[in-house]
C-alpha cells in the first residue's frame, strides 16, 4: 500500500484562509514560543475546513532551559524559567504540558512535536527525564513526536525509547534517518541552514524517503511555501 503523504509548513506561510485551501496540514509554532489564548486557537480550528489537520509544537518550558535564546519571545517570568526545560519533573514543566494539551484538544490536533534543544545530549539524567515525562504526560488520543538533534543519541537508544514511550522519531531526513519508519514525521529545516532552497534533486531524494504507512513533510525553511508547493507538484506527477 502506498504511503499517505501530507505536505505542509511549520507555521502559516500564507493568509489563513488561503493556507487552508492550499495544504491539508499545518504545524502550529506559536505554542512553542508563547502559547496563544484558547480563544485564538478556537478561531483557527473553526476557520479550518473539515478534514484539515493540525499538529503543534510543545511549549518550550517543557524542553528548553533558561539559557536558550528562544526565551526572548516568551512572557514567562524569569524566576519560572529557572525551573523549565529538559523534561524535568518540576511544577513549571507540568503546567507547560497542561497548557499544551489543552490547546491541542481545542485544535483537535493529531500530533504534538517536542523539539529538544541542540545541547540536549544522551546523558543518563536526560534519559531519565524523558522516561518520567512521557510516562507521566496524559496524551489521550494524541501522538507524541520527539525531535532529537544532538549526535550522542544512538539509533539503538532512540529506537528503544520510541518503542517504550510510544513516540514518533521526528527528523530532518537530510540529516538523519528515522527509527520509526511506519509513521514518519519530517521537519525540513534547510540543508545547512534555514535560508537554503531545496533543489529539484533534493526533492526527488525526499520523495524516495516517503515510504511507510503515513508521512508528514513539514517545511520549515525560509522558502517553505515555494518548496512545499514544488514538492506537492512532484508527488502529483508521480501519482
Amino acid at each position: 500500500m502506498a504511503a499517505k503523504i501530507l505536505v505542509g509548513t511549520c507555521g502559516f506561510c500564507l493568509a489563513q484562509r488561503k493556507y487552508y485551501a492550499t495544504f491539508p496540514v499545518i504545524e502550529i509554532q506559536q505554542t512553542f514560543y508563547q502559547p496563544p489564548s484558547e480563544a485564538q486557537v478556537q478561531k483557527w480550528r473553526e476557520a479550518a475546513p473539515p478534514g484539515f489537520e493540525f499538529t503543534l509544537k510543545a511549549f518550550q518550558a517543557i524542553t528548553h532551559p533558561p539559557s536558550s535564546p528562544t526565551w526572548r519571545r516568551s512572557r514567562l517570568a524569569v524566576e519560572e524559567r529557572q525551573h523549565a526545560g529538559y523534561f524535568g519533573n518540576t511544577p513549571v514543566v507540568r503546567r507547560a504540558w497542561e497548557t499544551t494539551r489543552q490547546l491541542a484538544e481545542i485544535l483537535r490536533a493529531t500530533i504534538v512535536v517536542f523539539q529538544c534543544p541542540p545541547r540536549f545530549d544522551a546523558r543518563q539524567e536526560h534519559v531519565r527525564n524523558l522516561r518520567w515525562f512521557f510516562h507521566w504526560a496524559e496524551r489521550g488520543s494524541l501522538k507524541f513526536g520527539l525531535e532529537i538533534r544532538h549526535p550522542s543519541w544512538s539509533d539503538a537508544l532512540l529506537r528503544q525509547l520510541c518503542e517504550e514511550l510510544e513516540l514518533i522519531h521526528v527528523v530532518d531526513p537530510f540529516t538523519r534517518a528515522t527509527v520509526t519508519p511506519r509513521l514518519k514525521y519530517y521537519r525540513l529545516h534547510g540543508i545547512g541552514g534555514y535560508d537554503y532552497q531545496y533543489t529539484d534533486a533534493d526533492l526527488q531524494r525526499l520523495c524516495g524517503w516517503c515510504r511507510g504507512r503515513r508521512v508528514y513533510c513539514m517545511f520549515n525553511n525560509t522558502f517553505m511555501l515555494e518548496d512545499a508547493l514544488r514538492f506537492r507538484q512532484l508527488l502529483e506527477t508521480l501519482a
